[in-house]
C-alpha cells in the first residue's frame, strides 16, 4: 500500500480461539489473531491492515487466509495469502495455494497446492484473442 515499506509482525495476541471453540463464519481481525480451535470460514484483517495469524498444532481452519504475517502448524484447507511473511511450522497441513512474499518452511510441513512466491495475489493472466485469418 505504501511501496516497498515492510509491514512490522504484530508482537502481541489480541484475540484467543480457544481449544474446544468451533467459530462458523468469516473473521476480520486487528492486531493479532491466534486459532486453538476451529474456523468455517475465511480469515482477513481488517482493510487489508497489517496483522500476525497463528494457526496452532491442533487448529483447523476451513476457508480463505488473507493476512501480512501468518505462522501455520496446524490444519489449513484453503488458499493461504501472506502479503510480507509465512511461516509453515513442522505440522503444518495446507491444502490449496499459497501466496507469500517470504516464506520460511520447516522439515514435515506439507502444501497440497501450488507455492506462489511474489506478490501475495495472484496475477491475472492477460487474455489474448486471436482472430481466425481466412476461414
Amino acid at each position: 500500500m505504501f511501496g516497498d515499506k515492510k509491514h512490522p509482525p504484530q508482537k502481541r495476541i489480541d484475540c484467543l480461539i480457544g481449544a474446544g471453540t468451533t467459530v462458523r463464519g468469516d473473521i476480520v481481525f486487528k492486531g493479532g489473531l491466534r486459532i486453538d480451535g476451529q474456523v468455517h470460514g475465511n480469515v482477513a484483517t481488517a482493510d487489508g491492515q497489517a496483522g500476525t495469524l497463528v494457526v496452532s498444532e491442533h487448529a483447523k481452519v476451513e476457508g480463505e487466509i488473507r493476512v501480512s504475517h501468518i505462522v501455520i502448524n496446524g490444519t489449513v484447507e484453503g488458499p493461504v495469502s501472506a502479503s510480507d511473511y509465512l511461516e509453515l511450522q513442522p505440522k503444518a497441513r495446507v491444502t490449496g495455494d499459497v501466496a507469500y512474499k517470504t516464506l520460511e518452511m520447516h522439515v514435515g510441513a506439507v502444501v497440497q497446492g501450488r507455492l506462489n512466491h511474489g506478490q501475495a495475489e495472484p496475477e491475472s493472466a492477460a487474455v489474448v484473442e486471436l482472430k481466425r485469418v481466412g476461414a
